[in-house]
This record gives structure tokens, sequence and C-alpha cells, in this order.
């Protein structure tokens, strides 16, 4: 079995957690940029965090055999900080970088107007760059925060299908399909998704333009929960092209859209800038 994890906070993860991914099928995946736990006082905390996303992250994923890519973006919680909003002056030279499939995340938070700003500047560059978008939905008033999160698509230069809509439950997925936008489930322990809803989405819904993610960040979430998916999926009927689709294909084709995507881990040998993970030649 082969997986694609198309949303993955890998900088909070440790490298127990790539190799149990690995040892699980997942072999690439994609880490959007998202807030730090606390408030970012300086665009200048963001061009680090970036850095470490295109070189550090994925350093460290290839010593386990992953393709790590990433997605760059203001995060919607910190659109609504001007301490952070110089960020977007910089990213567009950050978005040219080969290893950025994707603008991400965008959207909505608390829906505020600064929200608004950042993410209509944002899917513009995403055209400007010919890259697809990762948005995030809120997560509070879920359908009135879709619907404003659509009309906003709509509204911008960038197709609806280069735009992945995540975090979509059994409230929002009907009104995000009739959009022409993907289809992004999180699926995590005690909030949002989990393994049999989901399946039960599939069966209502289909798998086509599905994506899912496990969103896995510093908190009680599990990066291996795409592939209790795709058990979950094989244990209730769905057949292995069925979880191929959702679980590889369709990941590989919505951020393939950039022509950006390595799918091959790069050798895993030397340091990136001095440091290393495997210590004493593993």
């Amino acid at each position: 079995m082969r997986i694609f994890d198309p949303h993955v906070h890998m900088s909070s993860r440790t490298t127990d957690d790539y190799e149990a991914m690995y040892a699980a099928g997942v072999r690439a995946l994609v880490e959007p940029a998202f807030w730090l736990g606390q408030p970012r006082t300086s665009p200048a905390s963001f061009l680090d965090y970036f850095d470490a996303l295109l070189g550090w992250e994925p350093y460290r994923a290839a010593q386990y055999g992953i393709a790590h890519h990433c997605a760059l973006a203001l995060n919607p919680k910190e659109a609504n900080d001007p301490r952070c909003l110089p960020v977007l002056d910089v990213l567009p030279r950050y978005l040219a970088k080969d290893s950025v499939v994707a603008v991400g995340e965008i959207g909505y938070d608390s829906m505020t107007p600064a929200e608004d700003t950042a993410f209509a500047a944002q899917l513009q560059m995403a055209a400007d760059h010919g890259l697809p978008a990762l948005v995030h939905t809120p997560h509070r008033d879920k359908l009135a925060g879709l619907r404003h999160t659509i009309d906003v698509v709509r509204e911008s230069a960038l197709a609806p299908d280069r735009v992945l809509l995540d975090h979509l439950n059994e409230t929002t997925v009907g009104e995000a399909k009739e959009s022409g936008c993907w289809l992004g489930f999180s699926v995590y322990p005690d909030t949002k998704m989990d393994e049999d809803r989901m399946v039960a989405v599939l069966r209502a819904h289909g798998p086509e333009k599905v994506l899912v993610n496990s969103a896995a960040d510093w908190g009680r979430s599990d990066p291996l929960k795409t592939r209790r998916v795709a058990d979950a999926m094989l244990a209730s009927g769905f057949g292995e092209d069925d979880v191929d689709l959702v679980l590889w294909r369709n990941p590989v084709a919505f951020y393939g859209a950039g022509g950006r995507l390595a799918l091959d881990a790069p050798p895993a040998h030397g340091t990136h800038e001095g440091n290393s993970v495997l210590r004493g030649g593993e």
C-alpha cells in the first residue's frame, strides 16, 4: 500500500513518527505552513520557519524514505496580527522554490476582514505562480464559513480545480463538492473526522477528488490516521483501487498540478548545514 499524506505538520513530530509512517506505507507528504502555538512577533520568524520547511525537514524525511514537500503561506490565524502581515511582501520569492507545491494553509479562522484580505491576496499569488492552494475552512460555524470561502474562490483568478477545501465534514461536503474544488478531510482524534465517519462520507459521496490527511501536529494527533482510514475502507468493502485513489492518486493529481512534485525521496546521506539525524551511521 502506498500513502501520500497531503497535510501533516512534521516539524512538530519526532523521527519515530517518520519511521512508523514509512512502515505504514507513507512515501510522500505535504507539510503546510501553520502557526506555532503562540504568536510570532515578527516576519523574520516566518522566514526561519519557511527555511526549515525547505531544507531541514525534507532532509529529515529523506532519511526515513519519505519525500517531503511543503506549502507556504501566511496562515489565517496570524493574518489577524499586524506584526505578521509584512510576510506577504516576501512570500512570492519563497513560492518560487522547487519543493513548494502549493500555497497554504490559507483561508479562514475567525472570518475577519483581515483574513479576507490575506486570503484573496494569497489566492492571487497561487495563480501568479501556477500553484494550487490548500484552504483551511473554519472550525466554527463551518457551513457559513465554507460558503464564504467558496464565494472568495469564485471571485479569484484561481480555478476551483486548483483549490483544496480542507477540514470538511458531513455538514460541508455536499456544497464543497458542488463548488468544483477538491475535498480535504482531516482525520484526527477527538476532533474533526474519524475513520468510520470518513468511510461513511466516501460511501455517500464517492472517492473522486477526495484527499484524506492526518493533520498531525503537536496536539493529540496521529500521523498514522491515513493508514487507519485505508484499513477501514478495505474492511468496509472498498477495493484496493479505491484506497489507492484516495490515499495516493488524488493527492498526486492535486499537488502535481503545479509541476513540482517529486515522489522519490532524495538519497539520505551527509548533513544539512552541519546537522545530522542518523548519528552513528545507521
